[in-house]
């Protein structure tokens, strides 16, 4: 067996083991059900756990992960975690969260910077709305690259914010007065803090 691979499986059993002893009906009852409160929707950046980052257990939040914290409109993948968490499960609280230093948001800066071309794999496919969101924006006119990186973190966010309150998931969950509400969060890497943006959307004020 790969080291890399030993050590990740040793490291999960010294885990359960220490959750199993500190709560020993935990994992039964985790079986049994979930009913976490909030949907993450997050990049896949691996410097990025929802768990970690909150301080949360196995079930306090449901999630959906890709690259660049995408919600878009023709995205079964997306939509199916929507239905599911808001439908089933009802959680009260949709976090749509990007984070700093995001390679996916630069390489659709560095995309935006060039001449429009047909996306030539299934990455660049996927970054297509991102790289138009930052044309239409005028993202590559704010200097250095850094700070245009940076800002097109946070727009990206609030556009897939809007995006998430348009879906069918949350439009018909707010027909049914059903409690839920859309957040956009940004993860800073550099000190592991979440930023809200204060553009949150909802039946009521939240």
């Amino acid at each position: 067996m790969d080291d890399h691979l030993a050590c990740l499986l040793a490291s999960n059993e010294a885990w359960a083991d220490a959750v199993s002893a500190a709560d020993p009906d935990f994992f039964a009852n985790s079986a049994r059900k979930q009913a976490p409160k909030f949907l993450w929707i997050g990049c896949s950046d691996s410097r990025v756990p929802e768990s970690v980052v909150t301080a949360s257990k196995p079930g306090d939040i449901f999630a959906h992960r890709n690259i660049a914290n995408q919600v878009l409109p023709d995205d079964d993948n997306v939509h199916a975690v929507l239905t599911y968490a808001v439908g089933t499960l009802k959680v009260e609280h949709i976090l749509v969260v990007g984070h700093s230093h995001c390679g996916g948001v630069a390489a659709a800066y560095w995309a935006s910077q060039n001449p429009p071309v047909p996306p030539s794999d299934s990455l660049t496919r996927w970054l297509a709305p991102l790289t138009a969101l930052a044309v239409l924006l005028g993202i590559g006119n704010v200097q250095p690259s850094e700070a245009a990186i940076t800002l097109l973190v946070e727009e990206n966010v609030k556009a897939q914010v809007t995006n998430t309150a348009a879906s069918v998931a949350v439009k018909k969950a707010w027909a049914e007065r059903q409690r839920v509400w859309v957040h956009g969060l940004v993860y800073d890497l550099e000190t592991g803090k979440l930023k809200d943006l204060g553009v949150s959307v909802g039946p009521g004020k939240c």
